[in-house]
């Protein structure tokens, strides 16, 4: 059995495996990491891949085509996501129609939360698969290779005479060290130089220690279509194992980047992770996703194992914006997280929101206040989006809140960002209106810049980074937008 895993052609550097899909103004481009996953576990039970990551490499539609008939697939699994989901459905099949004897099985958080609505856009696509999939891609192959019942598979959802049938919900893998490098499909199928996340020293390579988050933030999309609420972890002897074969794999790279909800969940654990990088002598800078609970001991001893820098969910100034959100954070302890995080060296990328349940003009103005008094690394606001399956959808769309049903109006035209969603007091042009000021307030300060020249002078490694990204921001920064965020 061949097995084609696509991240399907959209529109130029379409960043669909991020957890908000779109073109960045930060020229960010993840990579198909779930997708890669899924890749190896098939590659690891013998199955014959090809992999095809088309927005990274600039494919067109016609290029897929010539490629998948070319390799003559037996199942082809693609992803999708929300602002590009007719396109993917439309994608899928047309492939169903040049490879008619292939299954197309779409993944993904959009397939998850909306399995029926996805199916009945075309009746080209076969089935969809729910939240986790690696093990669903490997059964129902196992199925269509044996000229078995794919429908007695856990997991997926299809069409019978026009009505969903969905199988049982398959459990979440709770052995993740079962699980392949993902890092040896990068290295087979992709070039590391075509992604970037700006908070990363470049070239970076991204892998996850963990899966699910146990914290329950409304807006996050991974824990509720994708991954779950349960925490799973990664041995932090595995991690490292894969932190020794990309440095030995991939020379050019420059950094690690984990893509875990929240890597700092376990401070025990991530201590223990850090003193097993150190003691191991792994040699390569890396960067997480964190909260603001960690202590400055914890923060030492991570920056010792090469821990560059963290990108932190602030999210707003008003504690009663939060408590909204389900954020479980306080205002008042993150000053003490900032100020323990330049005493232990480490960089922060600092994410605040805006349009969350509740929000005014004066909360918003105690966001801006927050972010320049904390005065992280780097800074992203965006109003907030809201994505099927979500409670934070749910949310909007009971309240009148949400202004389109046409999900390819959750980007523009360009594939930026769009705001889709209004509050009770302030409409889409308000926010989007305070991302822009509130950008330009925050970077365009004299210090700032001045800061980040000391920065590259400092340190000469930055240089690449923040150059690189500052050529596609720049322009947003100084003209500011039309109706869209970050």
């Amino acid at each position: 059995m061949k097995i084609l895993f696509l991240n399907p052609p959209f529109l130029k550097k379409f960043s669909r495996p991020q957890r908000s899909p779109a073109v960045t103004k930060s020229g960010t481009l993840y990579f198909p990491m779930w997708l890669a996953y899924a890749a190896g576990a098939a590659m690891d039970k013998g199955f014959e891949v090809d992999f095809i990551d088309a927005p990274a490499d600039g494919l067109t539609v016609e290029d897929v085509v010539q490629r998948a008939r070319a390799f003559n697939p037996g199942l082809i699994v693609m992803d999708t996501s929300t602002p590009s989901i007719n396109n993917d459905v439309s994608v899928g099949g047309r492939l169903k129609d040049e490879c008619p004897a292939a299954f197309v099985l779409l993944v993904g958080t959009h397939v998850s939360a909306l399995p029926a609505e996805t199916l009945k856009l075309d009746q080209r696509i076969d089935a969809v698969a729910r939240y986790e999939y690696e093990q669903t891609v490997v059964e129902v192959a196992g199925a269509l290779e044996k000229k078995g019942d794919f429908r007695i598979v856990p997991g997926i959802s299809y069409l019978k005479d026009g009505a969903l049938v969905n199988t049982p919900k398959r459990p979440f893998l709770d052995d993740l060290d079962a699980l392949p490098f993902v890092s040896k499909v990068y290295r087979k199928f992709l070039r590391i130089e075509n992604y970037f996340n700006p908070n990363a020293l470049f070239p970076m390579v991204t892998i996850t220690t963990s899966r699910g988050c146990p914290f329950p933030c409304t807006f996050c999309v991974y824990p509720q279509t994708l991954m779950g609420r349960g925490y799973r972890l990664r041995s932090v002897e595995n991690v490292v194992e894969e932190m020794e074969y990309i440095v030995k794999n991939f020379p050019q790279a420059k950094a690690v980047f984990f893509e875990d909800d929240t890597l700092t969940v376990d401070k025990k654990r991530c201590r223990a992770l850090s003193e097993l990088i150190i003691k191991r002598g792994v040699k390569i800078s890396w960067t997480a996703n964190s909260r603001i609970g960690i202590d400055y001991d914890t923060m030492r001893l991570m920056r010792e194992a090469g821990c560059r820098s963290l990108c932190v969910g602030f999210e707003s100034g008003s504690q009663m914006i939060l408590d909204n959100m389900k954020k479980k954070t306080k205002v008042a302890e993150m000053k003490e997280f900032m100020d323990n995080a330049r005493r232990a060296g480490m960089l922060i990328h600092g994410c605040f929101m805006a349009g969350l349940p509740g929000e005014t003009r004066q909360t918003l103005k105690q966001t801006l206040e927050l972010a320049k008094s904390l005065n992280p690394d780097t800074v992203q606001f965006y109003p907030v989006m809201v994505y099927p399956g979500t409670e934070a959808y749910d949310w909007y769309r009971q309240r009148g809140l949400i202004r389109s049903s046409d999900f390819s109006e959750w980007i523009t035209p360009e594939g930026l960002h769009n705001t889709v969603i209004r509050t009770e007091d302030l409409s889409a042009e308000d926010l989007v209106r305070f991302c822009d000021d509130a950008r330009r307030e925050f970077y365009l300060r004299p210090g700032y810049i001045l800061y980040k020249f000391s920065q590259m002078i400092a340190h000469p490694r930055e240089i690449r980074r923040t150059l690189k990204s500052l050529r596609t921001f720049a322009k947003y920064l100084i003209r500011g937008s039309r109706l869209q965020s970050t």
